[in-house]
């Protein structure tokens, strides 16, 4: 398949950073990304320690058994990302509980232990039959924590339910460029290892460019410099075709 050339993905790179504002989105995502990361060490000191203990202990070892682009380096991003989006959803939508953020989090593919299909709502599932949580929350709160994993996926095409179903789902976009691109190529390398080396790349293209594209099903529920930045710059390499050559490098041959 060739590739498939933006409007205006032929002028250099200084013409296309001047155009998307990219230095702009570069200064505030490196200035997002130090708030960030204090904004999710105070958040960490806000939840009860037995909770944070029967996590660790019961909950977060399930990801050893997963696929790559979904085991324990994943969640603990998704966790970190979590706890660092709650003062912007406490500032748009008033109180949020940083406890039930991190559950969330936590909980948000536990359900691909019974497979990869509709594995947000087994997820959900899974979160709302462990009768544990009973010891830390509400079963108000743990009915709005059961909605949000479900509604985590990008793929859905619904709006969460709540303000935390928004959080869970803008901290799992994660758009890092090239852990992305890495994800995706360890996903279709462990679930498709009878595709050849090319047709592995391909398949990682096509992916990204349907979920992250200019037309892509993705859609974002909180403001994130983070991930504005990120998402232009994979919006440019799928214009320029620099996407296949990063997605050849992390082929296992």
């Amino acid at each position: 398949m060739g590739v498939r050339f933006c409007q205006g993905a032929k002028n250099s790179s200084s013409a296309w950073k001047s155009r998307t504002g990219y230095g702009i989105l570069k200064t505030a995502a490196a200035a997002h990304e130090t708030k960030r990361m204090n904004g999710s060490v105070q958040m960490m000191e806000q939840i009860n320690q037995e909770l944070k203990v029967y996590i660790e202990t019961n909950i977060l070892p399930l990801y050893q058994g997963f696929d790559a682009a979904h085991g324990p380096a994943h969640v603990r991003q998704v966790l970190e990302n979590s706890l660092a989006l709650i003062p912007a959803a406490r500032e748009l939508f008033g109180e949020v509980d940083a406890g039930m953020v991190y559950a969330i989090a936590a909980y948000h593919d536990t359900g691909l232990q019974f497979g990869r299909e509709n594995h947000e709502k087994t997820s959900g599932a899974y979160l709302l039959a462990d009768k544990n949580l009973s010891r830390w929350f509400s079963p108000g709160q743990i009915k709005t924590m059961g909605e949000a994993v479900e509604d985590h996926r990008a793929s859905s095409g619904k709006e969460p339910r709540s303000v935390y179903g928004r959080i869970v789902s803008e901290a799992d976009r994660d758009i890092d460029p090239q852990r992305i691109v890495r994800r995706v190529m360890e996903y279709g390398l462990a679930t498709k290892p009878e595709l050849s080396a090319e047709a592995q790349v391909r398949r990682a293209v096509e992916h990204i460019r349907e979920k992250y594209g200019e037309e892509g099903y993705m859609r974002r529920y909180l403001p994130c410099p983070q991930n504005e930045q990120g998402l232009a710059t994979l919006r440019k390499w799928l214009c320029t075709g620099e996407i296949y050559e990063l997605c050849r490098k992390h082929l296992k041959i």
